[in-house]
């Protein structure tokens, strides 16, 4: 996951560096609101890239479970929203089921379609990727607050406690 979060910030990185020439896809918004919608993803995953290395390093378990667990939640649900029904509109449009996909793109063309499965590719394996490593620290946290307890006691200190 963090390969991911890490790859993802330096492609929207380089989108606000060399935008091209029609960053906004003609859409209703210009090349500032462009800008920061990407420094606010670019923050997000960020964040996240952290937070992912905290549920693995030693210095994470000093993290409260909350502050970590609310990230991968909310990062979660934002990557299986945007890559569960883009991957089931690609493959309804490249299966020939409904060539327009959800919205009705019937003018789509074949490398347009094929970049939209792979970007949507992208989008679901890391909504599979995030959901994986929340359910693994809630598992992994879970248990060490069941052996540590509510204080931080050391495995050394239970030792010793219990001893």
């Amino acid at each position: 996951m963090f390969a991911w979060l890490v790859f993802f910030v330096v492609s929207h990185v380089a989108a606000v560096f060399f935008p091209g020439d029609d960053p906004t896809g003609d859409g209703p918004w210009d090349l500032r609101a462009y800008v920061i919608f990407n420094v606010v993803l670019i923050l997000m995953a960020a964040v996240g890239a952290a937070v992912v290395v905290a549920t693995v390093r030693p210095w994470g378990r000093r993290v409260p479970r909350w502050v970590l667990l609310t990230p991968l939640w909310f990062g979660s649900a934002l990557l299986v929203v945007r890559g569960v029904p883009g991957m089931v509109e690609n493959l309804l449009m490249a299966t020939g089921i409904r060539r327009g996909g959800f919205v009705g793109a019937e003018d789509i063309s074949t490398p347009e379609l094929w970049a939209g499965l792979g970007i949507n590719t992208y989008f679901f394996v890391g909504a599979v990727l995030i959901v994986v490593t929340a359910a693994s620290y809630v598992r992994r946290s879970r248990g060490r607050r069941q052996v540590e307890g509510p204080s931080d006691l050391s495995s050394a200190d239970l030792r010793r406690t219990n001893s």
